[in-house]
């Protein structure tokens, strides 16, 4: 299955991702705006992940003044760290990138309001099908009860059932293009 959505995303004409990027940049932006988060961890979409690249610069737009976006710093053991971000973006490992900033350690995410995390599908129970290196399962286990998580894909990436596992961690909203937000 991950095989398979990630070929049809790559196959998106790039005017279908822009498109795709903007509405859901749109329908994030208005999610932080309505609920007014003080901590926001997100991420920064690479390829033709849904957000596009200007992601973490909509979030941080979307933020009250005093609120914070925390971005994930991928560490050796495929582990995330988090740093703020101020704007600014640099080349990391595996064609991430990432603030330059410090680090915060792993615990950071258990200070967040809102999580928007990235996801190659979501089935309607809110199980996540991430690319496989189980870097996100481990931070979202950190998120304190009742916080949302919010994943982000393209239309039809909203599925029946995906394959899951012990460790594997649900989400509690998606957004998609079309769709927007709709809570799981």
């Amino acid at each position: 299955m991950r095989a398979e959505v990630l070929a049809r995303r790559q196959a998106l004409p790039a005017s279908a991702l822009a498109d795709a990027a903007a509405r859901v940049t749109a329908a994030v932006a208005d999610l932080v705006r309505t609920s007014t988060p003080r901590l926001v961890c997100g991420y920064v979409p690479m390829g033709s992940e849904p957000g596009g690249a200007d992601l973490p610069a909509a979030l941080r737009a979307a933020l009250a003044e005093e609120a914070e976006v925390l971005l994930p710093v991928l560490r050796p053991d495929n582990d995330l760290d988090w740093a703020a971000y101020d704007g600014m973006l640099v080349p990391a490992r595996r064609g991430l990138r990432e603030p330059p900033g410090e680090r915060l350690e792993r615990a950071a995410i258990t200070g967040a309001d809102l999580i928007v995390a990235p996801a190659v599908a979501v089935d309607r129970r809110g199980m996540r099908l991430g690319r496989g290196g189980g870097s996100y399962d481990r931070a979202l286990a950190r998120v304190r009860d009742g916080v949302p998580i919010v994943a982000l894909l393209h239309d039809g990436e909203l599925v029946d059932r995906v394959p899951d596992a012990a460790h594997d961690q649900r989400v509690t909203g998606v957004i998609t293009p079309a769709g927007g937000l709709r809570w799981l």
